[in-house]
């Protein structure tokens, strides 16, 4: 998969943008706030319809058009899937919506046909890497969950309507949860809404730890190629419910230790957490939220046996992360039989020699990769040689005087 065009309208400092795109690997110079990130980010957002670090989609709109109460931001990428050649266009609408407030409207057109984001995802694939996603390994349980959700939705695109049902039924039954606790009533009401999160929550424990397991294996080796064998990365889930059977009065395992749950069927997920949820039912409608649940699963990401979110080293977790991003391309790859666009922002700037040096020849094997930088010494000359050099200066776009094309 590559792109072969993109087209920016009001879409974060870029007024307006229309380029080709080289086909292998282009290199974005400029100083820092001048648009490189906001390039890869618009690229992200034709693959999830989300931003990894916008909080809204208003934040994505160009700050001249902001101020008007209609303006429409647009992404308009021309790519090739295996042979076939694809368009697609995201509109984000800001519109009126009355008693002087605005809204925004997202579009999406796949060939001309307007698509639902659950219907859209996977026709494009992307993986991005920027520092401030360090927070999958330090940050909050939600930020890797995130993550997670983000990663599968684009292999296993009836995964985000999944996801969706479950937190509309979720949010249900945690209301129902809060009135019984407040007021009292039947709680065989929640016969009904358990049913239903029993049914979607078991399908995404399912293949959470489908993906997780062959993420693992993939970024086992690929972290081992960047470490010269000298580190061994673990991804470690843990599910807030767990469908491995425990045994009475056994110790909690050590949060290295390797756990086996792929063989477990997604029929023994489902009877298991229903027999759990009927179980806590009196705690929860104490609590009047619902306690276990996908909606609260933490994953680890380990190096020699140490949780790297509360003890790595910025360069074990800078190294970490990306081992995990390549994991990522790989098992693109594998799932839906495309390479991944691959976006990579800063990723040198922290990486000794000899890491940059195996990181580049990665590169070599994907179809097609877009990177910032701010200095072209990170690469040597004949990497720059096989690439196309774009300087980014306020928003706008240039070629280097004697970049390669591609």
């Amino acid at each position: 998969m590559h792109l072969t065009h993109i087209s920016l309208t009001d879409f974060r400092s870029f007024s307006r943008l229309d380029l080709d795109v080289p086909r292998r690997i282009l290199l974005l110079l400029g100083d820092n706030a001048q648009g490189k990130t906001s390039f890869l980010e618009s690229i992200y957002f034709l693959a999830t319809f989300t931003s990894f670090f916008a909080q809204t989609d208003r934040q994505l709109i160009n700050f001249n058009a902001a101020g008007s109460p209609l303006s429409v931001t647009r992404i308009v990428a021309e790519y090739y899937r295996g042979e076939k050649q694809h368009k697609m266009e995201v509109r984000l609408i800001q519109e009126n919506a009355g008693n002087g407030s605005v809204r925004i409207r997202k579009e999406i057109l796949v060939d001309g046909v307007k698509r639902t984001a659950q219907e859209a995802l996977g026709h494009f694939n992307a993986v991005i890497f920027l520092p401030r996603m360090m927070s999958i390994i330090e940050g909050a349980p939600e930020e890797r969950r995130r993550y997670l959700n983000l990663t599968i939705a684009q292999a296993l695109p009836g995964y985000a309507r999944v996801l969706g049902e479950y937190h509309q039924v979720l949010a249900q039954r945690n209301a129902l949860l809060k009135r019984l606790s407040e007021r009292g009533g039947d709680a065989a009401q929640l016969q009904y809404w358990d049913e239903l999160l029993v049914e979607k929550g078991a399908r995404l424990i399912h293949t959470r730890i489908s993906a997780i397991a062959e993420l693992e294996r993939i970024a086992i080796q690929i972290h081992e190629h960047l470490t010269d064998e000298k580190e061994v990365l673990r991804l470690s889930y843990q599910p807030a419910y767990d469908p491995l059977p425990s045994q009475e009065g056994q110790y909690s395992l050590r949060l290295d230790t390797p756990v086996l749950r792929t063989g477990i069927s997604l029929e023994d997920i489902r009877q298991g957490f229903s027999n759990r949820l009927r179980a806590l039912s009196r705690e929860e409608i104490n609590r009047g939220v619902t306690t276990i649940g996908p909606h609260r699963d933490e994953l680890r990401i380990l190096g020699n046996g140490i949780d790297l979110g509360n003890y790595g080293s910025r360069g074990q977790t800078r190294t970490a992360l990306l081992s995990l991003k390549l994991a990522e391309v790989k098992w693109l790859k594998q799932k839906t039989g495309y390479w991944p666009v691959l976006l990579l922002d800063e990723f040198l700037a922290e990486l000794d020699k000899i890491r940059r040096r195996r990181l580049l020849e990665f590169l070599e094997e994907s179809e097609q990769a877009l990177l910032t930088t701010t200095d072209l010494h990170f690469f040597d000359d004949e990497f720059l040689h096989n690439s196309t050099v774009w300087v980014v200066k306020a928003g706008q776009v240039s070629l280097q005087d004697g970049s390669h094309r591609g």
